[in-house]
């Protein structure tokens, strides 16, 4: 198959969306498939991209300046695509590359497969925005009607789009784990004491990008609170962004910036707690790594968490979206360290489920059917 793919993200920041993307391209190009990827580019990539990427034209974005915004699909582009004769289109973003690239695909007489990432309409409160959410639910209902067939990374949103599109043309692409790089085994006391923790410190980690969407300011509620009952919690954050000063009331906490591989995996795994207050996760592939890494996880019980935990078994997931509901879940794990023992070692055997192979094979076969006029794989 011959797929040209669209995205907002390819490789100039990381996060989850554009790994799920590379992981993709380098699965269907092992499998002798063809990939030609239209992307915004900058001059300091996060890291090198798999396959062929061909920029498109961009700007910064005016509230997050680390992304950028396509501004169109110009004639170039258009052409290149055309040389490229794909068999079908893959739309990963709704922006305006996403949805001239459907227009463009329907010209063209070529299927669309539109990818869902993330939770967009969340985003507008965090920023003082929430007016603008009706406007961007209505954008998106249209995105995803366009498209042919729509890829989702749970069965809850799955059945979503099923709604929404009033058919069966949605299908479940789940995410992987590197299990090897993500492993208990990678906890380090040497590192932990040379970074500012005692042994007797309950780390507790914020793990991702430092922007607001991910929940910045409840964690730095809960924490504020868990410390305020004398409990001896240090906070470790692992992650950049544009929000690292939201961190500043938490004095003692250690901002480790950006980190990646190994020293990645040692970080995350010689925490304690990864508390996780993000409501905007549509998969949630930070709590995937902590799960795979052995700790106990406290999340917000949201659709994509229950896709990845079982509360009580491999980590607790709270409803209540106040620090009062976390601290208390919290208290109880930094009393029983046993206890947290427990739900690492359930969440590390609950990681084994999620193979990156596996998803990728996922969307390749959505691809096929939709290419044969079959109905998707369940």
């Amino acid at each position: 198959m011959r797929v040209a793919l669209f995205t907002g993200n390819y490789n100039y920041v990381r996060e989850g969306a554009n790994q799920a993307l590379n992981r993709l391209v380098g699965r269907g190009l092992q499998k002798g498939h063809e990939f030609r990827i239209y992307s915004p580019v900058t001059d300091t990539p996060a890291f090198e991209p798999v396959g062929e990427l061909v920029p498109v034209p961009s700007i910064p974005i005016p509230i997050r300046s680390e992304f950028r915004l396509a501004t169109g699909l110009p004639r170039g582009t258009r052409e290149d695509v055309r040389q490229f004769a794909p068999d079908l289109l893959h739309v990963s973003t709704p922006d305006i590359l996403g949805t001239r690239a459907q227009t463009f695909a329907k010209q063209l007489g070529v299927p669309v497969v539109a990818s869902l990432h993330t939770r967009f309409e969340t985003y507008f409160e965090h920023y003082g925005l929430g007016w603008a959410r009706p406007l961007a639910e209505a954008h998106l209902r249209r995105f995803y009607r366009r498209s042919e067939h729509v890829l989702a990374p749970t069965p809850g949103i799955v059945d979503e789009l099923r709604q929404l599109r009033g058919d069966a043309r949605a299908s479940l692409w789940s995410r992987g784990v590197d299990r090897e790089l993500f492993d208990p085994k990678r906890r380090d006391m040497e590192w932990r004491r040379a970074t500012g923790f005692s042994d007797d410190d309950v780390v507790v980690l914020f793990f991702g990008r430092l922007v607001l969407e991910k929940g910045v300011r409840d964690f730095v509620a809960i924490v504020r609170q868990l410390q305020a009952r004398g409990l001896a919690v240090k906070p470790l954050v692992v992650g950049a962004g544009p929000a690292a000063d939201e961190f500043q009331p938490l004095g003692d906490a250690v901002l480790a910036g950006h980190l990646d591989g190994p020293d990645l995996a040692r970080a995350i795994a010689s925490a304690d707690i990864l508390i996780h207050p993000s409501r905007t996760e549509a998969f949630g592939n930070v709590v995937l790594e902590a799960m795979a890494s052995g700790l106990a996880i406290v999340s917000a019980d949201t659709d994509s968490s229950r896709q990845l935990i079982e509360h009580g078994r491999s980590g607790v997931l709270v409803s209540a979206p106040d620090a009062d509901a976390f601290g208390a879940e919290i208290a109880t794990l930094i009393a029983d360290p046993q206890r947290r023992q427990q739900l690492g070692s359930e969440a590390r055997k609950a990681s084994a489920r999620f193979s990156w192979d596996a998803a990728s094979d996922s969307v390749l076969a959505a691809y096929r059917s939709l290419l044969s006029g079959r109905p998707a794989p369940a």
